[in-house]
C-alpha cells in the first residue's frame, strides 16, 4: 500500500492550484524586485555590508534549525575574509565554521554553476569535516548506506513521521533530481522551481545527516539564480526557523498526500519567502544607519578599540548597558584605557552618558535624525 508521495509512479509530476498561488507569487516577485532595486541603487560598500549581514544570518539560523548554535563573530569573520570585505574586529574561525561558510558561498557566489553529485558531496564533507555528527560516525561525502526514518517520542512510544526513499533507489532518484535542477524550463517560474527543489530533495533525504541544511543551501543557490545576483539581501533560513513547526507540518502533509498536488507546500514556501523579504527591510535600515554613521564621521580619528566597539553597537550585537568595565573586557584593555576611550568619544559627540542614573555609569550612542 502506498504510504508516501515517492511510492507512487511518476511521483515528481507535481501539480498545484495556480489560482491559489498566483497572487502570492506576484507579491513575492514584487518584493524581490523592490528590494533588489533599492540595494543596487546603493554603493558597493553598502551592498557588501548587507550581503555580509544576510549570509551571516542565513548560516546561523540554518544551523540553529538543527539545534546547533554557531559563534556569530566567527561566522561573520570567515565570510568577510572569503568575500574580501574589509570589516573591523575580525576573529579567527573554527574549521567547522569555515566549512559551512565555504558551502554557502559556493552555492550563492557560484550560483550559475551546475549542481552535480560531486559538488553536493563537497558540501556534505564541509558540513562534517571530522566524519562525525553529535558523536556518531556517519557516511560523509556519499549517499547514505542505511534506511532513514524521521521519528519523535520516547523510547517504546516512538512515532514515525516519515520513512525516506529506500537506499537502493537514492542514486537513481538523485540523478533525476540533479538533471531537473540543471535543466531549463521557461514555463516554470524560478521561485516555484526553488520551492519544488526543496521539497523534492528532503523527500529523497539522500544523506546520513545534514539533509535540511543542504536543502536550504540548494534553495539559496536557486534564489540567487532567480535574482541573478551574488549579493544576498534576505535570509530564507531565518524565517524558516521562526516558522519551524509550520515548515514540518507542511512537509508532513505533502509526504502523506494521496496525489502529487503540492499546493499546500507552495503556499507555505511562498508565504515564508514573502516574510523573509519583508524582514530584510529591517536589516537594510540597520546597514544604511551604520553606513550613514561612518560617512558622517569620516574625518573623525578613532583608535582600533573604538572602531571595534562602535561597530558592535551599530550592529545591535551589544548585550545590556555599555559600561567602562564591559568596554575593558571586550577590547581586552585596562579600565583606565576604557575610560579614556569613552571620554574621547563623548568629547567627539559620539557617545553620551545615559540619563537613567543608577549605581553604574552607562553610556549610549547619540542618535541623530
Amino acid at each position: 500500500m502506498e504510504k508516501y508521495i515517492y511510492q507512487r509512479e511518476n511521483w515528481t509530476d507535481f501539480t498545484w492550484d495556480d489560482k491559489k498561488i498566483s497572487v502570492l507569487l506576484a507579491q513575492v516577485r514584487n518584493l524581490q524586485g523592490r528590494l533588489l532595486g533599492k540595494m543596487t541603487s546603493l554603493g558597493f560598500g553598502y551592498q557588501d555590508e548587507a550581503t555580509l549581514e544576510n549570509i551571516t544570518l542565513d548560516i546561523l539560523k540554518s544551523s540553529e534549525i538543527e539545534g546547533e548554535k554557531l559563534n556569530k563573530q566567527q561566522v561573520r569573520s570567515s565570510i568577510a575574509r572569503r568575500l574580501g570585505i574589509e570589516v573591523a574586529g575580525l576573529v579567527n574561525s573554527a574549521r567547522n565554521i569555515d566549512g559551512i561558510v565555504e558551502m554557502m558561498l559556493d552555492a550563492t557566489q557560484r550560483y550559475e554553476n551546475p549542481l552535480t553529485e560531486e559538488r553536493m558531496f563537497g558540501w556534505h564533507n564541509a558540513l562534517f569535516p571530522t566524519g562525525y555528527s553529535s558523536g556518531y560516525k556517519i557516511d560523509v561525502a556519499c549517499y547514505r548506506k542505511g534506511e532513514m526514518q524521521v521519528v519523535s517520542g520516547a523510547m517504546g512510544k516512538e512515532k514515525i513521521h516519515y520513512e525516506a526513499v529506500k537506499t537502493e533507489d537514492i542514486k537513481s532518484e538523485m540523478d533525476k533530481f540533479i538533471k531537473w535542477i540543471n535543466s531549463e524550463n521557461k514555463k516554470l517560474d524560478s521561485v516555484i522551481k526553488t520551492a519544488i527543489a526543496h521539497l523534492w530533495f528532503v523527500t529523497i533525504h539522500p544523506f546520513d545527516d545534514g539533509n535540511g541544511r543542504i536543502a536550504r543551501t540548494i534553495s539559496d543557490m536557486l534564489l540567487a539564480r532567480s535574482d541573478e545576483s551574488k549579493q544576498r539581501f534576505y535570509s530564507m533560513s531565518a524565517q524558516i526557523l521562526k516558522e519551524r513547526n509550520k515548515y514540518y507540518d507542511a512537509l508532513e502533509e505533502v509526504q502523506h498526500s494521496l496525489d502529487s498536488d503540492i499546493t499546500i507546500w507552495l503556499e507555505w514556501f511562498l508565504n515564508c519567502l514573502k516574510s523573509s523579504l519583508l524582514a530584510s527591510e529591517r536589516i537594510l535600515l540597520s546597514v544604511l544607519k551604520k553606513a550613514d554613521f561612518w560617512n558622517r564621521n569620516i574625518k573623525v580619528i578613532f583608535n582600533n578599540r573604538q572602531i571595534k566597539m562602535l561597530n558592535k553597537l551599530l550592529d545591535g550585537d551589544f548585550r545590556g548597558k555599555l559600561q567602562s568595565s564591559k568596554w575593558a573586557k571586550f577590547c581586552k584593555c585596562s579600565q583606565d584605557t576604557a575610560i579614556r576611550d569613552i571620554k574621547d568619544l563623548i568629547e567627539k559627540g559620539i557617545l553620551q552618558q545615559e540619563q537613567s542614573g543608577g549605581r553604574n555609569t552607562n553610556y549610549e550612542l547619540i542618535q541623530t535624525q
